[in-house]
Parts: C-alpha cells; sequence; structure tokens
C-alpha cells in the first residue's frame, strides 16, 4: 500500500480563495537573515525529523526487493532517536508567559543563532502560539521552518499563517504515519525478514508499556474536541490552513484526517500489544463518544473512525479469548471485575438510538468471549451468556453489522488492509459463534421461528417489477429475522475474503444445517446467496457444486432449478393451447428463489475449476425456456441471460448450442408490421418483443435488467464468433442496417488501418458511433453527461455512497471511449465533413466540456481515471492552438496548475512499483516535453508557472513560492529517492530540464534557476550519483537502461551550461568552475569548501586548484563508466529455428518496418527506440502458422510441438533482441552526451585550468585505449576518436599559447621556441595506441577518417616549432639579442629532443608498417573521394618521415602510384568534378613527393 499521503488527503479541500481576513496591512516574510535548518518540528525533542524519519521508514519497509543492510541500520538508528519523540507523541510544549515575553521583545535565540524579528512576525508568531496551542519559542521556528521551506517574502500575513500550520500538520502527519507504517510491518505480511520484523515488534511493545496506547486514547479525544472547535469556528480560530501545494484545505478535516489514522494505528496495536481492561473501557467509552459525533451516513471518515475503536475492541476480545501463545496468555478473561463491571454495561441499554446499535456490534463480541472463556458447568457464567444472547438476537444484532458497518460506504472505502484485517476478526468472531454449542441451539430455535412465521409466497403481476406497499412492509420485517440476518452477515464476510473458507469445516457444517427444510422463499433465497458468496473461489465452487449436484438438502439442488424451469415452460405452453386466455401470473416467490439459484451457477462457472466445470451442466436448454414468455419478470429473464453469457465465457463448446437455443426460444427484437389490411385491425394489435418490453414494462419501472442482459448475451457472442457469414449478418436487424449502407461504409476500414479489416456487421456500430461523436448526437451527450458530473462530485460520490465503484467504473469507461474516438477522428473528418468534425471541434464548442475532461487528474482513488485525463490533455494540446487562453478564461488554469503537480508528487511518492504498462508521471513529463517547443504560451509554460500573461523570457521562477511541476520535478531529481520506483520519472525529468535549457524562451530563466545558490543542480548531481557504478545487467536490467540515460541527460545539461553559460555572471562563472573542477581535478575533499572563496575572476579558485591533490579526473571515471561490456551477442533469429518455412514466415514478418498499429510488430519506446512488440509478434506468428498457403507444409513438416516451441524460442530471441537494443542505444546515448561535455569543456572553458596539457593527454590517451577496445562498437569508436582530435588540436594549440605565469609582453623567442610539449614516452604512448585502434577488426570509413585525421594531427604536434628553411645566422641572431646565455646548448637540446622524438616514431611505425600500409593504401584506392584524399595526405606524410625508404618500398611494390595516375589518365577532364580534381591534385602532389625522395636518396 502507498503511504498515506500529504494534507492533500483531506476533505473539504479549497482553492486559494480571497479571504476577509486578507486585507490586513503589511507584508510577511520580514525573517531575512534566518538560515537556520530546522531538524525537529516545533515543540519537539531535537533528536529526528520527523519528515526525515518518515522517509527513512517507508524506503525500508516498503521498498521494492526488501531493505538493504545500509537502509537496516539507518532504520536502527532512526528509531533509537526518534523514541523520545514516540514517548511523547504529538505532546508539544506550551504556552508561557515568559516565553511571551521573550517574542513580543524579539529577544528571541534559536540553536545559537538570534533572528531579527519584526512586528509582524511577532503577531504571526503570537497566533500560531493561540491558534495551536504551541509554545511561543516553537511558533518562531515553525516561521523559520516555512521560511525555508517556502519563500514568504511579499506574502500576506494570514497566508504566512496558513503555510506554517499547515506545516506543522505535515510533520505531525508524518510522524503519525511512521508508526501506523511500523504497526503495519509487524501485523501485516509484507514480505519482510523475520529479524526486522522480530525487531520492530520488541520496539512496539517497549513503546506501548511506557503507555502509547493511552496517549493515542487520550490523543483522540483531543483530536475531537480540537476538530470540533474549527468546525464550530470558535473563538474565531481560523479555519483552514495550506498544504504542501499552497492550496487551502479545511483544518478540522485535516484533525479529521489525524483521527482516522490514530484509530488505525489503535486498532492495529492490539495485536501488538494486549490490552489492558482500563484500555478496553477507555476505548469503549471513546467509541461511544465518536457514536454520538456522527450525524449523517455520509460522514465517511467519522464511521471510519467509529470502526476503528469499534473493531479495535472486537479483536481485543477475540484474540484475547483464543489466546494460546504462553508469552501472550489471556489479561481480560482473568480479571473478574472487568468481567462483572462490562457484563453490566453490555446489559443496560441507553436512550441514544445510534449509540445502542454500535453497542449490538460490541454486544455480539462480549457474548462469544464469555462462550470462549466461561468455566464449563457454571450456572452463573451460562445465565450471563444466555440473558446477553437473547438480548443479540432480539435486537438482531446480525443486522446491524450488515447495515450500519459492512454494507457501509465507509467501511468499503477504508483503507484496503485495515477492511481485511477487520474481515478476519468477523470471520473469526462468526466462526467462533457458530461452533458453540448454545450459539447453535439459539441458531437452531431462530430458524424453527422463521420457517413458522414466515409466508411461503408473495404475487406480483407478470409485468411488474415493483411489489406493493404492504408486501414491501411485510419483507422488511421478515428479510430483518435474525437467521436470515445471520445467514447474509455470512455471505457478506466470506463474500470479501474468500480465502477464510480454507478448512472450515464450522461453516461447511453451518451450510448443511441452513439448506434443509426450506419453506418460504425468504430463506431459501438467503441461504442460495449465502452459497454464491462461498463460491467465490475455486474450492468454494466445488464444494458449492457437489453439494447442489449431490442433493444433499431434500429441497435444494439443481435438478430442482432446472425441473421448475421445465415445470413452468410447460404451464405456460398447456395454457397457449387450450385457450387464448391470460398466461397464468409468474410466482413472486419462485422468480426470486430462480434468481438466487442463477446467481449461484454463474458463480459456480466462473471460479470453478476451467477442466473440470466445463462438464457440469451438458444441458442448458432450459435456461432458455422462459426467455420468450411475456408474463416472465425482466429481472428473471435478466438472470437467465447472465448466466447464459457465463456458460459463453467459460464453456466456449457451447457456442453453438447457444446461438440455436437463442434463435429458437428467446423473444424477437423487433417484429415487422403486419400485412396491410385493415387500419384499425392494426392498431388493435400488440405484439410483445425486445422493444414494447423495453419501451412499456421496463421503462415504467425505469430498470432495464432484460435489455442490458440481452445486449451483453450479444456481445460475448459476437466477440467469439469467427464465421459471421450468416449469423452476423441476422444481428444487423438491430442496428437498421440495409444493404446499400454495407456497401458504401465497407471501403472505409480498410482505409484506417493496414491491420486486417474485421466484418462490416463488426464494424458498423463502430463507425456510426464515431458518427454520433463527432456530431455530438445522442451518445456523445449521455457520456458527456456523466463526466459532467464534475470530478468533486465522483470524488465524494466515491468515498461516501456505496454505488461509489460503479460511478468510477462508468466514469473510466467513458474517458477511455473519449480517448478511442480521438485516435480515429481527424481521418475519418476528412470524408465526412461538413456533418462530421473532429472531436476536438465539437468540445471546444462548450470549454465547460474541455476543464470538465481535463480536471479528472484530480481524481486520485483510480490511476487509470488520471491517465485518461492526460492523455486527453496531450490529445487536445496538439490539436488546440488557444488551449491555454480558453483554460485561462475559464479559471481553471490555476487548479490545473496544482492538480498536475500534486498527481506528479504522488506518483513520486510511490514506494512499490507500478503494475499497469502507464506511468502517470511519465505520461506528465512526455506532456511537457512534448509542448515546450510549441507556440507560446503552451501548456508547458502554464503548468510550470511561466508567466504565460506577458513575456515568457523574462520570467523569473520561484518554485518555492509558487506549488507547480517544476516545483515537484526539481524536488524529484534534488533527492532521486527510490531508484527503482521512480527510474522513469528521473530520466525524464533531466530529459525536460535540458530540453527547457535548450528553448530559446525558457532557458535563460531555467539555466538561471538551476545555477542558483538554493539549487546548485549542475555540480551537486556531478557530485553525487554521476559516478556510482551502474546496476547489474542480470539483476535489474531496466533500472541499468534508465541510468544511462539519466547521466546521458545530465551530462548534456552540464555541456550546455559549459557551452551557453554566461561567464560574466558571477553564478554562471561559479557553476562554470565547480564542474571544471570536479570533471578535471578532482579532489577527496568536498568542492564546496572552496565555494566561499570564488570571485568574479575566478582567480582563487585556479589558487586553490593548483594546491590540492588530483585524484583520477572524474571525466575518465565517466568514461569507466559508459565503456561496459556489451550484452551477449544476441545471435540471427534463423538459429532459433531449424523449420526453413517458418524461417519465411518470420523474415517476412521481421522485415516490415510498419509499426504495431499500422499491421507491424514493431513500436517505438518512450524514449525513441524501435523495438519489437512481443505480444504482436506472437500474435503474428500464430497466424501465418495457422492461415495462409505456407500452413499446410507446416503441419506436414513438422508437429505441433516443435512448431509451439519454434514459437516460443522465437519471443525469447525477440525479448533478447529488445534488451540488448536498449542497452546499446543508452550506452551510446550516454557516449554522445560524454563527448559533447569533454569537447565544450575543452574549447570553451579551459583556460579556468592548470595543467591543461596533462589533462589533455589524460583525456587522449583513454579515448584512444577505449576506442581500440574490441567491446567498443565503431559507432563508440568514432566518437571517442572525435573526441580524440578535439585533444590533439587542443594540444596544438597550447603550444603557441603564452606560458601562464609570463606577461605575454616580455615573451621572447626563446621562449616560444623552447615551449614545453608532451614527453616523448607520452606522445609514443598515443601514437602506438592509435595505430592500434587504426588496426581494429572492426572499422568503418568514417572512422578511419577520424583516425587518419588524428594521426595527422599527431605528426604536426610532434613537429619542432623551428622552421628548417629559416637561415640559422638569421635564428642566432633573433636569439641571441633576448637570451644572454648560451644559444647553442638551447637548441642542441631542442634538435636531439625532436630527433629522439623522430626515431621513435619511426621505430612504431615501422614495426606495424604492413599492416598499417594495408590499410591506407585500401583506402586510398577505394574509398570515397573524402576518404582517399585523406589516405594520400597520411601517405604524403609518412613518406616525408621515412628514413630509409622503407614506407616507398612498400608504396611501390603494391603499386598504388602507377594505379592512381592510371586513374588519372583514363578520367575525362571536360567537366571534372570538384572533389575528384581535388584528390587527383593530391595524387600527383605525392608523386612529386615520392620523385623528391628518390632524388634525395641518390644524390
Amino acid at each position: 500500500m502507498a503511504a498515506v499521503r500529504d494534507l492533500g488527503w483531506a476533505t473539504g479541500r479549497a482553492r486559494h480563495q480571497s479571504s476577509p481576513d486578507t486585507t490586513q496591512e503589511g507584508k510577511g516574510g520580514r525573517i531575512r537573515a534566518i538560515r537556520v535548518e530546522a531538524s525537529h518540528p516545533p515543540g519537539g525533542a531535537a533528536m529526528v525529523s520527523p519528515k526525515a524519519l518518515l522517509a527513512t521508514v517507508e524506503s525500508t519497509l516498503l521498498g521494492p526487493g526488501g531493505p538493504t543492510p545500509r537502509q537496516r541500520v539507518e532504520l536502527k538508528h532512526a528509531l533509537r532517536d526518534a523514541l523520545p519523540v514516540f514517548r511523547s507523541f504529538l505532546s508539544y510544549n506550551t504556552p508561557k508567559p515568559s516565553d511571551r515575553t521573550r517574542v513580543m521583545s524579539k529577544e528571541v535565540r534559536l540553536q545559537d543563532v538570534s533572528p531579527s524579528l519584526d512586528d509582524l512576525d511577532v503577531q504571526i508568531a503570537l497566533k500560531l502560539s493561540d491558534e495551536l496551542n504551541l509554545n511561543e519559542i516553537d511558533c518562531v521556528s515553525l516561521l523559520v521552518h516555512a521560511h525555508q521551506e517556502w519563500d514568504l517574502f511579499g506574502r500576506e500575513p494570514l497566508e504566512i499563517f496558513r503555510l506554517a500550520a499547515g506545516l506543522w500538520y505535515t510533520e505531525r502527519r508524518a510522524l503519525i504515519t511512521s508508526l501506523y507504517t511500523l504497526l503495519r510491518a509487524v501485523v501485516l505480511d509484507q514480505g519482510l525478514e523475520a529479524d526486522i520484523v522480530s525487531d520492530i515488534q520488541c520496539y512496539l511493545e517497549d513503546l506501548f508499556k511506557s503507555g502509547l496506547r493511552q496517549r493515542l486514547i487520550s490523543l483522540m479525544k483531543e483530536l475531537s474536541r480540537a476538530e470540533a472547535a474549527t468546525s464550530s469556528g470558535q473563538h474565531q480560530a481560523e479555519q483552514y490552513v495550506m498544504d504542501s501545494r499552497g492550496a487551502l484545505v479545511k483544518r478540522n478535516a485535516v484533525i479529521l484526517r489525524e483521527r482516522l489514522t490514530v484509530g488505525h494505528c489503535l486498532a492495529i496495536s492490539v495485536l501488538v500489544v494486549r490490552p489492558n481492561s482500563k484500555d478496553v473501557k477507555d476505548m469503549f467509552f471513546g467509541l461511544k463518544e465518536s457514536i454520538a459525533e456522527v450525524t449523517d451516513d455520509k460522514e465517511t471518515q467519522k464511521l471510519q473512525i467509529v470502526f476503528s475503536l469499534l473493531f479495535g475492541i472486537v479483536i481485543s476480545f477475540i484474540s484475547d479469548a483464543l489466546s494460546t501463545a504462553p508469552d501472550k496468555t489471556s489479561i481480560l478473561c482473568n480479571d473478574t471485575s472487568f468481567r462483572r463491571e462490562f457484563q453490566e454495561l453490555m446489559m443496560s441499554s441507553g436512550n441514544d438510538q445510534k449509540v445502542e446499535e454500535f453497542i449490538g456490534a460490541i454486544r455480539l463480541t462480549w457474548t462469544v468471549h464469555l462462550m470462549l472463556t466461561s468455566e464449563e458447568n457454571s450456572a452463573a457464567e451460562t445465565a450471563s451468556i444466555t440473558s446477553c444472547l437473547e438480548l443479540v438476537c432480539s435486537r438482531n444484532a446480525f443486522q446491524i453489522l450488515l447495515d450500519k458497518i459492512l454494507r457501509t460506504a465507509a467501511y468499503q472505502n477504508d483503507d484496503d488492509d485495515m477492511v481485511y484485517m477487520y474481515t478476519a476478526y468477523m470471520h473469526k468472531l462468526v466462526t467462533c459463534f457458530l461452533s458453540n454449542p448454545i450459539a447453535r441451539d439459539k441458531v437452531k430455535e431462530m430458524k424453527e421461528k422463521a420457517m413458522s412465521t414466515m409466508h411461503p409466497y408473495l404475487t406480483g403481476g407478470p409485468n411488474s417489477l415493483a411489489i406493493a406497499d404492504s408486501e414491501k412492509e411485510q419483507i422488511s420485517q421478515t428479510s430483518s429475522h435474525p437467521f436470515i440476518s445471520l445467514l447474509e452477515l455470512v455471505s457478506k464476510i466470506y463474500e470479501k475474503e474468500p480465502e477464510h473458507l480454507a478448512g472450515n469445516e464450522v461453516i461447511w457444517t453451518f451450510v448443511n444445517f441452513a439448506g434443509e427444510d426450506h419453506t418460504n422463499f425468504q430463506t431459501l433465497v438467503a441461504f442460495l446467496r449465502m452459497m454464491s458468496s462461498l463460491a467465490s473461489n475455486e474450492e468454494g465452487a466445488l464444494k458449492v457444486f457437489q453439494l447442489l449436484q449431490r442433493k444433499a438438502f431434500r429441497s435444494v439442488s439443481w435438478t430442482r432449478l432446472f425441473d421448475c424451469l421445465s415445470m413452468y415452460e410447460q404451464k405456460f405452453k398447456q395454457s397457449l393451447q387450450t385457450s387464448a386466455a391470460v398466461l397464468p401470473e409468474f410466482q413472486e416467490g419462485d422468480a426470486k428463489a430462480m434468481v438466487a439459484y442463477l446467481r449461484v451457477l454463474q458463480k459456480v462457472m466462473q471460479k470453478g475449476n476451467p477442466l473440470e466445470r466445463s462438464k457440469w451442466f451438458p444441458d442448458i436448454e432450459p435456461l432458455f425456456k422462459l426467455l420468450g414468455y411475456e408474463n416472465v419478470p425482466p429481472f428473471l429473464k435478466g438472470a437467465l441471460r447472465n448466466t447464459i453469457t457465463t456458460f459463453v465465457e467459460n464453456t466456449p463448446i457451447l457456442k453453438d448450442t447457444i446461438w440455436s437455443c437463442l434463435e429458437r426460444y428467446d423473444l424477437p427484437v423487433v417484429v415487422g408490421p403486419p400485412p396491410i389490411g385493415n387500419q384499425s385491425q392494426q392498431l388493435q394489435m400488440q405484439v410483445y418483443d425486445m422493444r414494447y418490453e423495453l419501451n412499456e414494462v421496463e421503462a415504467r419501472a425505469e430498470r432495464y435488467p432484460s435489455t442490458i442482459s440481452f445486449l451483453n448475451l450479444l456481445n460475448a457472442l459476437v466477440k467469439r464468433e469467427t464465421d459471421t457469414s450468416d449469423r452476423g449478418l441476422s444481428l444487423l436487424t438491430l442496428y437498421d442496417v440495409k444493404e446499400m449502407d454495407i456497401e458504401n461504409i465497407e471501403r472505409t476500414p480498410q482505409q484506417i488501418s493496414s491491420k486486417p479489416v474485421a466484418s462490416p456487421e463488426q464494424e458498423i456500430p463502430v463507425l456510426e458511433l464515431l458518427k454520433d461523436f463527432m456530431s455530438g448526437r445522442t451518445a456523445f451527450s449521455s457520456i458527456m453527461g456523466i463526466l459532467l458530473q464534475g470530478v468533486n462530485a465522483v470524488i465524494n460520490d466515491r468515498a461516501s455512497q456505496v454505488h461509489g465503484p460503479l460511478l468510477e467504473k462508468a466514469v473510466l469507461l467513458s474517458l477511455e471511449i473519449i480517448l478511442l474516438v480521438f485516435d480515429k477522428d481527424l481521418f475519418l473528418a476528412d470524408f465526412w465533413r461538413p456533418l462530421c468534425q473532429p472531436l476536438d471541434v465539437i468540445l471546444s464548442q462548450d470549454r465547460n466540456m474541455i476543464v470538465a475532461l481535463l480536471e479528472y487528474v484530480r481524481y486520485d482513488f483510480l490511476p487509470q481515471i488520471q491517465q485518461c485525463s492526460i492523455k486527453i490533455l496531450s490529445t487536445l494540446s496538439s490539436r488546440m492552438v488557444e488551449l491555454v487562453p480558453l483554460l485561462l478564461e475559464s479559471g481553471s488554469a490555476d487548479s490545473l496548475i496544482e492538480d498536475y503537480a500534486a498527481c506528479l508528487e504522488v506518483r513520486s511518492e510511490e514506494t512499490q512499483a507500478l503494475d499497469n504498462i502507464d506511468d502517470s508521471g511519465v505520461l506528465i513529463l512526455q506532456l511537457l516535453i512534448d509542448n515546450i517547443s510549441r507556440p507560446a504560451p503552451n501548456l508547458t509554460h502554464l503548468l510550470l508557472k511561466f508567466d504565460v500573461d506577458s513575456s515568457i523570457e523574462r520570467t523569473v521562477l520561484q518554485p518555492k513560492y509558487h506549488y507547480s511541476c517544476l516545483r515537484v520535478i526539481l524536488d524529484v531529481l534534488e533527492t532521486m529517492n527510490f531508484p527503482d520506483v521512480n527510474a522513469s520519472l528521473h530520466e525524464f525529468g533531466f530529459q525536460l530540464v535540458f530540453e527547457l535549457c535548450l528553448d530559446p524562451l525558457t532557458g535563460n530563466a531555467v539555466s538561471d534557476l538551476l545555477a542558483s545558490k538554493k539549487y546548485q543542480f549542475f555540480s551537486k548531481h556531478l557530485e553525487s550519483f554521476a559516478v556510482l557504478p551502474l546496476p547489474k545487467r542480470h539483476t535489474n536490467h531496466s533500472l541499468r537502461v534508465s541510468s544511462l540515460q539519466q547521466r546521458a541527460w545530465l551530462l548534456k545539461l552540464l555541456a550546455y551550461e559549459m557551452h551557453a553559460g554566461d561567464v560574466g555572471s558571477s553564478i554562471h562563472k561559479d557553476v562554470c568552475l565547480r564542474v571544471l573542477s570536479q570533471l578535471f581535478a578532482r579532489e577527496t575533499t568536498d568542492v564546496g569548501s572552496a565555494g566561499s572563496a570564488l570571485t568574479d575572476s575566478g582567480l582563487h579558485m585556479i589558487d586553490y586548484m593548483k594546491t590540492r591533490r588530483i585524484d583520477k579526473n572524474k571525466v575518465l571515471a565517466l568514461l569507466d563508466i559508459v565503456q561496459f561490456r556489451a550484452p551477449d551477442a544476441v545471435h540471427d533469429y534463423s538459429q532459433s529455428i531449424s523449420n526453413s518455412s517458418l524461417d519465411i514466415l518470420v523474415g517476412s514478418i521481421l522485415q516490415n518496418p510498419a509499426t504495431v498499429d499500422k499491421g507491424g510488430v514493431y513500436y517505438f519506446s518512450e524514449r525513441g527506440d524501435r523495438l519489437i512488440d512481443l505480444a504482436s509478434f506472437g500474435e503474428k506468428l500464430c497466424q501465418m502458422c495457422n492461415v495462409g498457403p505456407q500452413s499446410v507444409s507446416l503441419v506436414h513438416e513438422g508437429n505441433i510441438v516443435e512448431l509451439k516451441n519454434s514459437i516460443q524460442q522465437l519471443l525469447r530471441w525477440g525479448w533478447r533482441y529488445n534488451r540488448k537494443l536498449e542497452e546499446q542505444a543508452a550506452q551510446l546515448h550516454l557516449l554522445v552526451a560524454w563527448s559533447q561535455l569533454v569537447e565544450v569543456s575543452i574549447s570553451r572553458r579551459m583556460m579556468f585550468l592548470e595543467n591543461r596539457s596533462q589533462i589533455l593527454f589524460e583525456v587522449l590517451d583513454a579515448t584512444l585505449e577505449a576506442s581500440a577496445s574490441p567491446d567498443c562498437s565503431i559507432k563508440m569508436s568514432a566518437i571517442l576518436t572525435q573526441v580524440a582530435i578535439t585533444c590533439m588540436a587542443k594540444l596544438r594549440e597550447e603550444r603557441f599559447l603564452s606560458p601562464g605565469n609570463i606577461d605575454s609582453d616580455s615573451v621572447t623567442c626563446l621562449d616560444i621556441v623552447s615551449m614545453s610539449q608532451l614527453s616523448s614516452a607520452a606522445c609514443q604512448s598515443i601514437l602506438l595506441k592509435l595505430i592500434v585502434a587504426i588496426l581494429r577488426r572492426e572499422s568503418s570509413e568514417l572512422l578511419r577518417r577520424r583516425q587518419y585525421a588524428l594521426l595527422l594531427n599527431y605528426f604536426q604536434y610532434c613537429q619542432s616549432m623551428l622552421d628548417p628553411d629559416i637561415p640559422e645566422p638569421l635564428l642566432r641572431f633573433l636569439l641571441q639579442e633576448e637570451q644572454d646565455g648560451d644559444v647553442e646548448v638551447v637548441l642542441q637540446k631542442i634538435d636531439n629532443e625532436h630527433e629522439e622524438l623522430d626515431k621513435a616514431n619511426f621505430f612504431i611505425l615501422k614495426k606495424e608498417a604492413r599492416e598499417l600500409l594495408d590499410v591506407i593504401v585500401k583506402d586510398a584506392k577505394h574509398a570515397s573521394e573524402i576518404g582517399r584524399t585523406v589516405s594520400i595526405f597520411v601517405l604524403d606524410t609518412l613518406i616525408s618521415i621515412d628514413r630509409d625508404q622503407f614506407f616507398l618500398s612498400h608504396l611501390q611494390s603494391r603499386g598504388l602510384l602507377q594505379s592512381c595516375l592510371s586513374d588519372i589518365r583514363n578520367s575525362s577532364f571536360l567537366f571534372p568534378h570538384f572533389r575528384r580534381s581535388y584528390v587527383y591534385l593530391h595524387i600527383l602532389g605525392l608523386k612529386c613527393r615520392t620523385d623528391k625522395v628518390l632524388q634525395h636518396f641518390c644524390e
């Protein structure tokens, strides 16, 4: 279960609105100098922050995969620190006159800091103290905390008060939720390890032994008084606070939610530590007070509070009576005085009828407690039990449990885990009751009385669904009979949790007893309803079927049902044959009994074992026999058809039988007019068909069971029908479709999709529905009528009404229909204009419809509804340019901003992986990303709180001031909580931030916000998660891929900041220096320690970087992360199959590039990767194996088992293919981002670093080594080579820059000549790794061109700074004028170094000459024009450094020059191609170079 939400859970939430109190003069936020981190809630112990405690508890106990050792240690320390806070649970320091005087004098000191207060701050602090009953000093601390959480500058005083109070309630909620989560971890089976559960249990036992339960009970009373005070507005108490979203929330609703959670804690606590007698009595009196507070059945939360106290008492009595563990002996049963006092309480009666009804449930529990704990042969104990039991039955406590608890919306909509626990103890209560001899005798007595006092039958008219008033009164009296109520109670309990039936012989014994000797239909119907509930799982369905099959009861069996159906059919037949009179009336009791039978039959067929249930009912023809008679009640016809539908869905072999029986027995839909004759005769004739039944019978009762069941039956049959040649055409009469309509429409579906086209009988209803929506007619109006109720009304009904889940389902289906229409309307509108328009045009005619659709994002009971609303907004935003102005004019823009932010925040707080495919958070982020580039003002600008009323680009973003998606996204990316669950949110969050920075309208505002000291977004993430090890491939592939993508977007964002950041601004310059420091000169200490030394000039940072000890560059650590071994190669699909015919089929499927929606098997993921849709792939394989020309050969060539195995192997191959493709794409994306960051940093920001040559060499050396690795793909190697070229170019540039510590005006020629470069060993390392990279096995022309360019740059870098053509006397003259020392020594040293480097380079080249020249000569002959040119350049360079004609001889032996000259001679120069001419020019240059070298050696 998800953790309890923030204040947004409170009901009665109001939007931010003006109030009479907001007219106070002055603005808030005077606490300017405060920078104190409030680490604990005001008034609490300074041990632990409740929010931090809750985060630790949830991440440890609710996270996926179980807690890690580190999380367990963190939880242990957090719980130890929180022990004082739990012991003083929500007890705060009260106001003191001395502290009030200190605050009024503005002399307050907090954590060794004295905040500067003004009169308005004092006024707000004192108001907080009065309203919340808090100590005045703690209220000042609360203001400080609110200032850090929110930007309070410029806010009204009332708004500041509400924000601070909301923050206080949030801290309280966090502490309550922490306790609730700990209790659930002990009581509920959440898959935690036994030792951690044991530790938490010991911790909680110590707390409850120290008085925590008494504190919870007293807290319930305190909160009740506080809620009553705020509801009535006593003492002018402020009735609103602001939640974390900045939205107004009713204060009494917040307190009510606190009471409910505390009540849940109290109910669960009785299972951790048994309550004593005082605890039980206090809970009982608290229960009576809580019941008295409930004034309306729609007060859901107050009723749930009552249930928590009531079931706390129920669980206490049952668990105490059933106690068998030696360390948990019974407490209450051994307290004689308590037993006597509580017995008196149970036997006494009060004046409040409502309280007495709920006390009846406690009285039943107390009776069971006495039955389980009384001494045998004790007359006094027996008398107490008997008297109490008589009171229970006379007041029918069973019916009270049903009507006031189990059937209420408050119970059904309570927390799922709490309802499960309540139901489990109701099961124990009923089981213990029915197993006691005294109770069994009383049940027998109740049954005999019910059989003797109830009337056997009640009759009603043949066409009436209603019952007469006198009969209603009689039914109400008999249905509340204790025996019937007991049957209904058992039915309700085990329908909710059928697993409690496993091995429950007590219930099945009771079933055998209750099923005998029914003399009236009321008890029979109640018994059959119980049987239907008991058949809610496979074991129960089998048991119920066997009981009714074996005729275990004299009057209840399957045979009885089918005989009764046949008997009535014969009776009606005889009546029609003997006379033309009206058919005999159908007994109402028989009809209701049949309906109950049919419900049991449905449940048995639905839940039974699929292999066995198909044999249980071979003959179902009797179910059809009564469908054609007009005197059969419509509700019975509905039950019959619903049962038949169950057979269609669960027993496909009976489909043909069902079709034939339906055509034979059921009513005709519409009977045509009689032959032309007398007009008056036609008017007098009434034909009873389905249309008549719908209009004349069901419409009068405003219920349509027969019609609805008929449509459901047809839908089930058509859905499973493969041959529509005859039956499908007969169904066209339902839609009044003519042959001409078929011909006109038959062509349209083929143009909609390239999928196999369905038959016209199936397509026509869909097209008619689309026409209806696209013209705004009946179906559209009906769907919008459901949705226009508004999200608030649906939320209220979902929480307070029993029909809430049905309304929720109707809303979901309506939204899904809207999306289906959106999917087809644009294409169809081109054919159907002007009568039909796209759906967005229809909706835009009334903006209230658009607002209603979009506001369903607020509906947080069912994520699917939120997702549908988000998808609708995504569609509308792509079609309607005026969408944002429309929302602004409607006044719904602000609420929509909050709702989307709240939806995103709730999703980010999830601790468990989502089961459904769609993710609300990802949908919102994709919506924001898609809208960035659309015309302004667009939806992204609106939802991120840009200034859409004036200038987008001049917006000053204030996420701490305005609650929006931007604030939530930044908070999510700052904490990076639950990486397993929120990986997609983190990934798309980084992408969104990058796209915002890249956009010309939003870039400046967003980059300024990220660079601010408040966020420090760039340096923080680079320091934290960027260099963490990747998740393992075999344990969490999806997280590994997402982690790669997250780092890629982060590095792209850093590259943007390094490229576009304004270094003229101190903020961006500081960011630049920090990022450079982290990338290229990482230190073991925190980089932030040097932040205070930064100035505008950056010299302090440069000096700081000079002196510190350098570890491995982080940029190289990032390269190590991206350079991992690729997944195992996925072999070709043909290796997975041995059948050649199947190989051809698979090839035809995979070679089709179409996506799934266009008939293919591919789909594009949210990242843009084209993957194989395995479901569509498998479906295509099965279709092509069963249908088509190749299918016959497949069957003949191999058996079915081999074919199935081949398909399974192909699906596994597709799964592996997808995984490898996703990981490779993510790896390449990260490498591209890394290369962009490195190249931008080297090209634009290297001047801020020292030791630049060394840094460049490290990066160059690492990239060359990585590019030569066999694990490096060709694409990755090309990217790395490009980075190496940039590094080499920057190294060449460094040689021409002035020395860093020498003024440029004092630089001499000798300084330039003797400019230091990389050592000879470093240069040799570069050359050697470059040659290895060129000679790698897998390569491409593009890669080699880049490698050749790098090789040429390297040789240019190795050349001497001295031009050999400069006359030596001139050089000596220039150097002697600027240098007093011995110039000869310097020049000789320079010459020697370069001579040594040249020799080393030549030796390395000579060693690999053969393989190297093979590659270069091949490119010079066969590559493209550019490739040949670069190759000839390389050959030219190699010949220029050739010392003994080594390379020249190799070239001559390969005939390269002769081949090139031959090409030149054979080419036509009439219209020469420019590039080709350029190639020829360099060939001639190479020829000249070789001739010159040969001439030199000859001389």
